[in-house]
């Protein structure tokens, strides 16, 4: 029988498949959601479970593919108003006035671009001015998400607490300039911010799996928008540059001290925005990005393999090489959790399930001739800051691995749901925002700052 968890979490995988429809606007889900609510007492009413009485509802609301056309048919310029820059609410219905948020959003776009110049003007220092770079442009980010979900005031304390405290790690650690664990702090501090920026974005509720895998999607489409947005800056400072140039104007300047640090961190701000307004439009292309990269990755891994056996020996695999491969793992760790976050969970399992299955095992393989050859040369020339940050690194990616293989073998042979998949990957990611923190806060005095 079909526990009440269990059955709150059939409605959300319902939910979120529903919410997948471009011609289906939130409202409507809302409105479907408790026609199925209704439906399901109805069922259980005449004695049925609540497992019996949920298939049932869903039977009975038709067809999803049917429902969503029947609202494409009455409803179709709702697509194309998915495309417009400022969405039709209005204070009358509840919501935020357009002008309103869009006004909000340059501010805070702003905001963080006087924040980054004003650091980049007063520290002269360019290791401190890393090492702040991400306390001066979370704030703002934070600041929106805040904003939008009406954050309350313990939550605003639960992430100005662990803020403050990495402000002053940062800051007040005597780290030896250019050294080792000051390069790990500028690199982690970082982590530690999105995952505080997660916090923001769930509003509060962090113990959620369904609203942390929210966020999972809002990365991995905010990573899509802030790549277009930097693709386009990119090719018009290079016709801006080039038409300057062929004027006889130094142009560099100009874009080196104001453009880039204002377009480069408010773009992130804006970025976050999209995701908010259109994140139906970048959904649908979720699935496509898939089903094209994770083959393409998997051949991109078995190739690396191949390096990695005709190197020589693992004491002699080039520290700058495992870097790289640190960065490709991370990588794929992405395009698992975002893999993950776009498939229907009521879906059947399919080819797609064993080209991930396939994935992990082959990125499995990397991450374990990577802990060997770093375990060789820990043993051929000592512990160090960077060789132990990377140790627990790929321990934790090994783990997650291993874990998430074992489950899709589970769920691929019908013995498992969906569900405990895709929520393992939710319930792991706190540990490496954890990682990141003792890299940050107890890895500089362990070593001595050096």
């Amino acid at each position: 029988m079909m526990a009440h968890a269990d059955l709150e979490a059939q409605i959300d995988s319902w939910r979120s498949y529903v919410q997948r429809s471009q011609a289906i606007s939130p409202a409507d889900v809302d409105e479907l959601e408790d026609h199925l609510r209704e439906q399901i007492a109805e069922r259980k009413a005449t004695g049925l479970d609540d497992e019996e009485a949920f298939l049932v509802a869903i039977r009975r609301l038709g067809n999803l593919d049917a429902v969503s056309r029947e609202f494409a048919r009455e409803h179709s310029d709702r697509l194309w108003k998915q495309l417009v820059l400022l969405p039709e609410t209005t204070d009358d219905d509840g919501g935020t006035p357009p002008w309103r948020e869009l006004a909000v959003v340059l501010a805070l776009a702003v905001g963080a671009g006087i924040a980054v110049k004003a650091g980049f003007s007063l520290i002269e220092n360019e290791n401190v001015f890393a090492r702040n770079l991400g306390l001066l442009v979370f704030p703002f980010l934070a600041g929106y998400f805040a904003w939008k979900r009406r954050l309350t005031l313990p939550v605003l304390a639960a992430l100005a607490i662990p803020f403050a405290v990495l402000a002053v790690v940062i800051n007040v650690y005597p780290f030896s300039p250019g050294g080792s664990t000051e390069l790990l702090a500028v690199l982690h501090a970082p982590v530690i911010l999105w995952m505080l920026a997660g916090l923001a974005y769930v509003g509060g509720r962090w113990q959620s799996d369904s609203r942390r895998m929210d966020f999972v999607r809002f990365t991995g489409e905010f990573a899509i928008y802030y790549t277009l947005l930097a693709l386009g800056g990119a090719v018009l400072i290079g016709l801006t540059l080039g038409a300057f140039s062929l004027i006889g104007t130094d142009f560099e300047p100009v874009l080196a001290e104001w453009i880039l640090p204002f377009a480069v961190p408010g773009a992130l701000v804006v970025a976050a925005w999209l995701v908010e307004a259109k994140q139906n439009v970048v959904e649908n292309i979720a699935p496509v990005l898939t089903r094209i990269f994770t083959p393409l990755t998997i051949l991109m891994l078995l190739a690396l393999l191949g390096v990695l056996a005709v190197s020589g020996g693992l004491v002699n695999v080039d520290r700058e090489l495992l870097i790289l491969m640190d960065a490709i793992l991370i990588l794929v760790l992405a395009l698992l959790l975002y893999s993950i976050s776009a498939r229907d969970s009521l879906a059947r399992p399919g080819l797609s399930d064993g080209l991930q299955l396939l994935l992990v095992g082959a990125a499995l393989a990397v991450d374990a001739v990577m802990l060997t050859a770093m375990l060789t040369r820990i043993a051929e020339f000592g512990f160090s800051p960077n060789k132990i940050a990377a140790l627990g690194l790929n321990v934790l990616l090994l783990v997650h691995l291993v874990r998430a293989g074992w489950l899709t073998i589970g769920f691929i042979r019908g013995r498992r749901p969906f569900g405990q998949l895709e929520n393992w990957q939710t319930q792991y990611l706190p540990v490496y925002g954890a990682w990141a923190a003792v890299v940050v806060v107890v890895f500089p005095p362990v070593f001595s700052f050096t």
